[in-house]
């Protein structure tokens, strides 16, 4: 992986990003209540939030130039953008759609491209396994995308993410050794799908190009991995909380990315369905935002590094815990 270093890194506070989806906003149909862009743009400088990932198609406009103005005039930065495609189809070429996902990165100034490897059924509850030859072309599509991505000068990133190909810690391994794509680390993602979030942080901070952070409901999220409740089920019933809520040992794992100099972006992300606008459910998306955030800005340092946190005591997800 070939990711872009900066001249100095900067402080921690400062590289924390926010997402449409922890204002409901997703690609999947009939996720729920949608949220119109000037709210949940204005709502995220509102809370602090300097910088943001695109959100699904649609949500902002698609004209790379009018993205990036829409962005622009709500005091926003664009970091990055989550990208589902099909990797696995030898018949299938899946650079033309992400390279249009990257040329609208490119003129916002945005670092990265998040790469999810989609099924190419709607929806995250179900999943095919994969045989060596489907394997084969994914990880020979990674590097194609990633090499895309070079020329541009963004950092490519898989996503590991329930209900895609790639959900388990043994999965994400797989592509780390067959591939050069540099990794995403969706704290919440990897655990639900039975890998160990800490383990990974630790084992390969080289590969890590960029950062979403969830916490999330062990008691939910094994209900999910068993199949007693499908994963939009599992969300619906609140299986992501606010950072420092659930069971993701979140401090350790941003303390041991900051020891190893990661200097990319720490997106916040809580997967949350609406029912219906906020005033009309008083279920509001922000005041967990603003939770979210404060833990972040508020876990302790050790000379700007090592980062640890009053109540990560009891927390899962602190040594190499088999896959599930």
């Amino acid at each position: 992986m070939s990711t872009p270093t900066p001249t100095a890194r900067a402080p921690l506070a400062e590289r924390i990003a926010g997402a449409p989806i922890s204002w409901g906003v997703c690609e999947v149909p009939n996720w729920g209540h949608q949220l119109d862009p000037d709210t949940v743009l204005r709502e995220m400088r509102e809370v602090g939030i300097v910088a943001t990932e695109f959100g699904p198609d649609g949500f902002l406009p698609d004209e790379p130039v009018a993205k990036a103005e829409a962005l622009d005039a709500a005091g926003l930065k664009a970091v990055g953008q989550f990208v589902p495609a099909v990797l696995h189809d030898p018949g299938h070429d899946p650079l033309p759609e992400v390279e249009t996902a990257m040329e609208a990165l490119t003129v916002a100034g945005a670092t990265t491209v998040v790469i999810a490897a989609a099924t190419g059924v709607e929806g995250y509850d179900a999943r095919p396994e994969l045989d060596d030859t489907q394997w084969d072309t994914l990880l020979q599509n990674l590097d194609l995308i990633t090499a895309a991505a070079e020329a541009r000068g963004l950092t490519a990133t898989l996503h590991p993410h329930v209900g895609t190909l790639v959900e388990s810690g043994e999965e994400t391994e797989r592509v780390l050794a067959g591939s050069r794509i540099g990794l995403c680390l969706d704290t919440g993602h990897l655990l639900i799908g039975g890998g160990d979030p800490v383990a990974i942080a630790r084992s390969h901070p080289d590969r890590i190009g960029h950062v979403h952070l969830k916490d999330v409901r062990l008691d939910v999220a094994g209900r999910v991995r068993s199949g007693d409740l499908a994963y939009t089920e599992g969300v619906a019933e609140g299986m992501y909380v606010p950072l420092g809520e659930g069971d993701v040992d979140v401090a350790a794992i941003v303390g041991s990315l900051e020891d190893a100099g990661y200097a990319g972006w720490y997106v916040l992300e809580q997967d949350t369905i609406l029912t219906g606008p906020p005033s009309q459910t008083g279920v509001d998306p922000l005041a967990d935002v603003r939770m979210s955030l404060d833990f972040v800005r508020n876990v302790r340092t050790s000379g700007g590094q090592g980062v640890t946190s009053p109540d990560a005591t009891g927390a899962v997800g602190t040594s190499g815990r088999s896959d599930g």
